[in-house]
């Protein structure tokens, strides 16, 4: 692991066009010959997106595998480059929201993209702010140890276990960090309702709209995708949802749901595929991925 580590360091000095270019051929690799995770992906895609032809959706899946290879390279840029190229290459649509952030407690919501990396870096290079969210801890430590510096060289950044359950998160968001939440993974059915997701029962974290509603907090949901032409990336800081959650925390959730899914629709092939989105399944209701899946 020390010579992969090695590889994506000296691999950071590479213009981004060409780095961009080795990542999407590695993902053409990992696509023809990881198949237990182009078998997930294509099914997740099936499901999801019966109307298009399957050739269509081998594209979408190809081109996912080139995104997420190209991420995983492009990583040694977030974690060694400096702060003048990163600023360079991380575009801001529109307007940080700061004042909102500085106001209270908040959650970036940050869906499974490919490039949720960016959203917190963007925010701590173009602000005083730093951040909290969930670390889920590496098994080989020198993978460990090179993701806590990357994630933490700007400005300290803390970062909370799932194990660790709400209250500590709460604590942090009452300390004026924005809790950056990826929302949309399955974790079985704890502290999950079955909320449809491109039209399939998805179990589905209600934490969002559940911490929401305990901290009063403005609700920011954040994207970042791929600017054309390997030019770096760009980050959305849509406008803090209104009334939400509500009374209803499953309608909360659903709300969620369906604004991920209409983001996924604007760019299919970045969001993140090769997880198993659908293994929860409602009682009485089939497994959705196959033995060639597991």
């Amino acid at each position: 692991m020390k010579a992969l580590i090695a590889a994506i360091w000296l691999l950071h000095w590479l213009p981004l066009p060409l780095l961009g270019r080795m990542g999407e051929a590695l993902g053409s690799l990992l696509f023809i010959i990881m198949k237990p995770r182009r078998a997930i992906t294509l099914t997740n895609l099936r499901l999801c997106f019966p109307e298009l032809s399957e050739e269509e959706r081998i594209g979408i899946a190809r081109r996912h595998f080139q995104a997420y290879a190209r991420s995983a390279l492009e990583r040694g840029i977030l974690w060694w480059a400096s702060e003048k190229r990163l600023k360079r290459l991380i575009r801001i649509d529109g307007e940080l929201p700061l004042d909102l952030l500085r106001s209270g407690p908040a959650i970036l919501l940050c869906p499974h993209f490919v490039c949720l990396e960016i959203p917190g870096i963007a925010l701590v290079l173009n602000s005083e702010l730093s951040v909290c969210t969930i670390y889920s801890r590496q098994n080989n430590k020198v993978v460990d140890g090179a993701l806590l510096k990357g994630r933490s060289r700007f400005r300290p950044v803390k970062l909370l276990t799932r194990e660790q359950g709400v209250k500590p998160i709460i604590r942090a968001m009452r300390e004026g960090l924005p809790f950056i939440m990826l929302p949309d993974m399955d974790f079985g059915i704890r502290d999950a309702e079955f909320v449809p997701f491109f039209g399939i029962p998805a179990a589905t974290l209600t934490a969002p709209a559940r911490i929401a509603a305990a901290t009063n907090a403005n609700v920011v949901p954040t994207i970042a995708r791929y600017l054309p032409d390997y030019r770096g990336w760009h980050v959305t800081f849509y406008p803090a949802w209104e009334n939400f959650p509500g009374p209803d925390i499953g309608a909360a959730t659903q709300r969620m749901n369906a604004f991920i899914e209409a983001q996924v629709r604007e760019t299919p092939d970045e969001y993140f595929w090769a997880h198993k989105r659908f293994k929860t399944r409602p009682p009485g209701m089939a497994d959705v991925y196959g033995k060639e899946e597991r």
